[in-house]
This record gives C-alpha cells, sequence and structure tokens, in this order.
C-alpha cells in the first residue's frame, strides 16, 4: 500500500486520530481492536485484529465437517473477510469482503433461520452470487467476532443443520476464549 502522508500528533494520553476516511476505507469502527508492529526504520504500523484469523487452521476444519455433514458449501467469516470455506472454491470466497447484509445480521447478533424461506435468505459475501440459508454469529465475551454461514445451491437447509451451525458457532467461541 502506498504511504498516505497523513502526519498526526500524539495526545497526552498517547492517543493517535485515524482519519475518518481511512476509518472507512478499513472499515474500522469505534471499539475494534487494532495490533501495532514495529518495523525497521521507525516505522510503526496498525492492522486490524482477527481474533478468528488467529485460529483460521481450526476454522477450516470446523467449516470442512460441517461441509461434509450437510452436503453443501460452508463459510466462516471474521467481520470483514471470508477466513474459512469448505465445499466451495476456497479461490472464489476467501479473503473477499462480506457484505453489508451480513455485517448488519452480525451487529443485531442475529442467526439467519432456514425455516423462514425465501425472504430470511442472504448474500453473505460482496459480489458473489450464493445465499446464505442459515448461518449464526460467532460471540466471543459478549461481542460478535464472525459468522459461519451455509451457502446451499437449490437447497434447503433442515432445522436441524441449522442447530448444528449454531452449535459450532458457540464451539468456535469457545476455542476463540481459550
Amino acid at each position: 500500500m502506498k504511504a498516505t502522508g497523513i502526519v498526526r500528533r500524539i495526545d497526552d494520553l498517547g492517543r493517535v486520530v485515524i482519519p475518518k476516511e481511512i476509518r472507512r476505507t478499513f472499515r474500522i469502527r469505534e471499539g475494534d481492536p487494532l495490533e501495532i508492529f514495529i518495523a525497521g526504520a521507525g516505522e510503526i504500523m496498525f492492522k486490524k485484529y482477527s481474533p478468528i484469523g488467529e485460529i483460521s487452521t481450526c476454522a477450516s476444519a470446523y467449516a470442512d465437517v460441517l461441509a461434509k455433514a450437510g452436503d453443501m458449501p460452508v463459510i466462516v467469516c471474521d467481520k470483514d473477510h471470508v477466513v474459512a470455506a469448505a465445499g466451495i472454491s476456497k479461490k472464489e470466497v476467501l479473503d473477499r469482503r462480506v457484505s453489508h447484509e451480513l455485517e448488519e445480521l452480525m451487529e443485531l447478533r442475529q442467526p439467519i433461520n432456514a425455516e423462514e424461506g425465501e425472504k430470511h435468505q442472504v448474500f453473505p459475501i460482496e459480489g458473489f452470487s450464493r445465499t446464505a440459508t442459515a448461518g449464526a454469529p460467532v460471540i466471543v465475551a459478549g461481542d460478535v467476532v464472525g459468522y459461519i454461514a451455509a451457502l446451499p445451491e437449490n437447497k434447503r437447509v433442515n432445522e436441524s443443520f441449522a442447530q448444528t451451525i449454531r452449535v459450532t458457532a458457540q464451539l468456535l467461541a469457545r476455542q476463540l476464549e481459550e
């Protein structure tokens, strides 16, 4: 990424103000955790912290098991991007941004309920045509850190598989707490 040339001062409490345009571009919201890295030549870098990204291997295994159990594609997302996928081409979906629709569901902590039919289908990934008909937020210490969703093609998700997705979201949350 090219340096933008913005200069900021640190206040008495050690705070640095990140301009609104940069926060909007990188979807940095108030309260989002940032990692601070020290690079050579006096550089300090900020990176959005993703707890699910830290355990992407585990998230990938959970997605794999769910995809095989339900015989349909499954994705695991953090608050911004898809971090794991199974049953679908990983090149197509990994690291793609989640849709605003899914972000709203995360903020509201709402699952996607398969039983309510067509009106509750969600396009979880920006620019991707598959819809999610079942899904659940991953909630750690009261904060939503991600989402697990099933992306069936021409197939309804039964209630038992929707419940399995909700339980898997709780297991992943438990894994993140430890």
